[in-house]
């Protein structure tokens, strides 16, 4: 079950509260009233949300919401759920909720006893204050709606709202309104994304307090288009945070990258100090290594091989680290004692190194508003003594994961380095076309009734390796075959062989994968002849254009090299007949090729090739993208055809 989440709900006086629309007979959001337009392609539709965001004090805010739901179908039901989050550093103050049927009439209020209070336990921590009530007024029938409202009061000012009242896909909104209310000397910050016309912030004072309010109506329900951005990138959107802020006694300031990393980095001075023994240790360990690069991956291998990871959030925990001393002693920590962990290492192996902050397994962070964006930590290694300027970057959390490779979690991105100096914004590893590929031979041995045998070789680098590298150390040989299996556009065969073998220790982390077929219907006979399908595994199907105009650009997350060769032995007394006619498709969304031909020693050879780029093309291209998509399904699915020779 999905809770919604981390919206927190109150009544500031501005609308009636629930006791009083409890006590009325008068209806309240019947469905009758919603506009056809916001019913069509919605599973749920929020009826009214108004979210205040109130600025007590540098240390303190107030969030409060009300919001009323209206839930049109079993796919909706999720909206009457709530989950509201509290921890060491925020409290609730109350919760409360009414459920009404299609009429718009009560059906009954949410009662303490429905309240659940849970510890919000991910599984891998070893200690977290994470806590959430839960309120939960589903109801059989449908349509009907749910009225949800709480208070959250937090010592946690480094966080302020982004406010995303389209949170989800088919979900439409009828009326959203957002306000911030602060002190004069706490200005706030915010950035505006894609508000409709008309929906800009409207400025007000109210005593010694500076408001800032947006409104929203009638927002239709939107999907995430095929090829195109998360649906968070294109739905109106507040972010707000503070001008400074303080956590626990700890104050900053979030003008800029460099004071909120100068936060953190002050946060953590001092915590990077090792044992004397430890220090000796790794001193030992390097002291015959000949270079720079080599000392880094003797102290990644040490880091690896004698710390897990274990998530510990209490309080100011979040963002302070544990001192690299416990960590030594107990060979356990988070992302963040980690990195500051093999930072000590290194450091005691004469090698400086700066921790950093990544939105891990997320899109990028948005860079022209500082704020804090980040769930993840890991460590940045500039090589100081290298003919030409370098930087290994490390994921400390695994391990089993390459020497200096980000990978889809936390490549091709934005961190933001904590030196001495300040927050500095790097990107991480770029990974390309270059070095992400997918290369694979076959060899099919096909017989006069069209059954064939089949051995595979592919190679694995980059990106295209990563769901593979989870597979090699996520799940036991027999397990993995059975992924494969699942994983191959093949309707009828037999796994006779199978094996995975990683090279964790190449520049780009390489996995090798040899796979053996039994194909009982390669070839389809008819007659004198067998049509079959040269392509064998490597088949990129075709895209839609939608229904209406496409609203989104086009994006392409990350860019590859795929290249097949296959080896067709033509079983004797049989010849080629035809064959498909070659393919060069060259565009701005990317390349392809295939081409057979026949061998000089009778096999027929059948190569591909296809690069695709990580980029982003007008919503206008889409037409063109899904033709040049059309082209190379075609290609894909083109046949060759044998046939029996005349005896």
């Amino acid at each position: 079950m999905r809770f919604s989440s981390l919206f927190l709900f109150v009544s500031l006086g501005c609308l009636p509260t629930l006791a009083a629309v409890a006590g009325g007979k008068e209806p309240h959001y019947p469905v009758t009233t919603l506009a056809p337009t916001l019913r069509e392609n919605a599973h749920a539709v929020v009826r009214m949300e108004d979210e205040t965001l109130l600025v007590k004090s540098v240390g303190r805010t107030v969030r409060t919401v009300r919001r009323a739901t209206t839930v049109l179908d079993e796919a909706g039901a999720e909206w009457a759920t709530q989950l509201v989050y509290y921890d060491q550093l925020s409290s609730v103050s109350y919760l409360r909720g009414a459920v009404y049927d299609a009429e718009g009439q009560l059906v009954r209020q949410l009662r303490t006893s429905d309240v659940k209070d849970y510890s919000l336990s991910d599984g891998f921590s070893l200690a977290t204050d994470a806590r959430g009530r839960v309120a939960d007024l589903r109801q059989p029938n449908y349509p009907y709606t749910v009225s949800f409202e709480y208070e959250v009061v937090s010592d946690n000012s480094l966080f302020y709202t982004t406010w995303q009242p389209q949170s989800a896909e088919q979900l439409a909104v009828e009326q959203a309104s957002f306000r911030v209310l602060t002190p004069a000397n706490l200005p706030l910050r915010f950035q505006e994304r894609h508000l409709p016309k008309g929906a800009a912030v409207v400025r007000s004072q109210q005593g010694d307090m500076q408001v800032y309010q947006w409104e929203l109506k009638a927002l239709p329900a939107q999907e995430e288009e095929p090829y195109g951005p998360p649906l968070s990138e294109v739905v109106p959107t507040v972010a707000t945070a503070p001008t400074t802020f303080e956590v626990q006694g700890h104050a900053g300031t979030l003008t800029s990258w460099q004071g909120l990393g100068q936060w953190d980095y002050d946060l953590n001075m001092g915590r990077d100090v090792l044992p004397e023994a430890v220090q000796a240790r790794v001193a030992a360990l390097v002291k015959d290594a000949p270079d720079e690069r080599t000392r880094i991956s003797r102290v990644y291998d040490l880091l690896q091989s004698s710390t897990r990871y274990v998530s510990v959030q209490l309080g100011l925990g979040g963002w302070q680290t544990i001192p690299a001393t416990n960590v030594s002693s107990t060979g356990y920590g988070d992302c963040k004692a980690l990195s500051n962990y093999c930072m000590a290492l290194l450091k005691a192996a004469g090698v400086p190194s700066y921790c950093a902050l990544v939105l891990a397994d997320e899109p990028d962070i948005h860079t022209e508003f500082p704020s804090n964006q980040f769930n993840h930590v890991v460590l940045c290694v500039p090589l100081k003594k290298a003919s030409k300027p370098d930087t290994v970057w490390l994921e400390c959390t695994s391990q089993n994961t390459a020497l200096g490779y980000m990978g889809s979690f936390t490549g091709n991105r934005h961190a933001l380095l904590l030196t001495p100096a300040g927050g500095q914004l790097v990107r991480t590893p770029r990974y390309g076309a270059a070095e992400n590929r997918r290369e694979r031979s076959a060899d099919v041995y096909l017989d006069a009734q069209g059954s064939a045998t089949a051995m595979l070789r592919t190679r694995r680098t980059g990106l295209e390796q990563d769901q593979f590298s989870q597979l090699m150390h996520g799940l036991d040989p027999v397990q993995q075959k059975k992924k494969i299996a699942e994983s191959l556009p093949l309707s009828n065969f037999n796994i006779t062989k199978f094996a995975l073998v990683s090279d964790a220790k190449a520049a780009i982390p390489t996995i090798n994968e040899t796979l053996g077929l039994t194909l009982p219907q390669f070839g389809t006979p008819s007659g004198r002849r067998v049509f079959l399908l040269p392509n064998l595994l490597s088949r990129l199907p075709a895209v839609t254009m939608p229904v209406g105009e496409r609203q989104t650009d086009i994006w392409l997350a990350s860019a590859y090299a795929h290249a097949d060769t296959v080896r067709i032995h033509v079983p004797a007394g049989f010849q080629v007949e035809s064959l498909p006619t070659p393919v060069q498709l060259t565009t701005t969304f990317g390349t392809y090729s295939a081409q057979v031909q026949k061998l000089a020693d009778g096999t027929i050879q059948y190569v591909r090739t296809l690069r695709m780029p990580h980029t982003r093309f007008p919503r206008t291209d889409y037409p063109a993208y899904v033709e040049f998509r059309r082209k190379i399904n075609a290609a894909d699915k083109a046949q060759l055809v044998l046939v029996k020779t005349e005896s």
